[in-house]
């Protein structure tokens, strides 16, 4: 999607997925240059703006200041318009942006139930309400586009790279926070969703990407 004379990429962020696998694949998918850096942490941490990670800097191809921005949504949200991952149209890009702030609901309830030590199974039932209706908002958006792999469309959106991402942290790093946890969300995908993810690992255009990480899928089917 991206043209010849497009800047290159610097992702800082940690040696994990967690906030930052969403923009990997954009970058990935975009066809641009990027590398990644992992900070040296808290050494950097006043280096960087507000102070956290991920931060993506757009390398200038004129000479002019790099362009730097920090929060994981800012970024993906960037990168997404840039390289048209997002609509063009305000209303269709809203219900992508919607889906992925409907995953950071999931991940503050998860938190919030394998961090306490008080008030466990209430939060643990929240985190489940929350979880089973995330799973099914993505069921029905994937059996609405036809089952086709994608949740908006027929090739690779916005709202594929988040819901990857997503299943990938919850599934592989902060499902380590608790001993069930990750068989709790497993035991909850359709296969409408398995099959999704399966479609985003086998995308072409994310070979490079793929090639180097580990499959969520063979945690879901293990």
């Amino acid at each position: 999607m991206a043209a010849s004379n497009t800047p290159s990429y610097v992702l800082r962020y940690f040696d994990l997925a967690g906030r930052a696998e969403t923009t990997r694949l954009l970058l990935t998918a975009a066809n641009v240059e990027w590398t990644e850096e992992h900070p040296e942490w808290p050494a950097e941490k006043n280096n960087q703006p507000f102070g956290v990670l991920p931060v993506l800097v757009e390398k200038s191809t004129d000479g002019s200041p790099d362009f730097v921005i920090g929060q994981s949504g800012t970024i993906e949200r960037y990168v997404a318009h840039r390289y048209g991952f997002l609509p063009t149209d305000l209303k269709e890009a809203a219900l992508q942006e919607q889906f992925r702030d409907q995953t950071l609901d999931v991940g503050i309830a998860f938190y919030r139930f394998a961090l306490s030590n008080e008030g466990k199974e209430d939060k643990k039932k929240v985190f489940v309400d929350t979880m089973e209706k995330f799973v099914r908002t993505l069921t029905d958006l994937l059996v609405k586009n036809g089952n086709n792999g994608h949740v908006f469309g027929d090739e690779l959106s916005y709202a594929d790279a988040v819901s990857y991402g997503y299943h990938k942290h919850l599934l592989a790093e902060v499902t380590k926070l608790h001993a069930d946890a990750t068989e709790m969300i497993k035991s909850r995908l359709t296969p409408e969703i398995i099959k999704h993810l399966m479609a985003i690992e086998a995308d072409p255009i994310l070979a490079a990407h793929m090639s180097k990480t580990f499959s969520v899928t063979e945690i879901v089917q293990a």
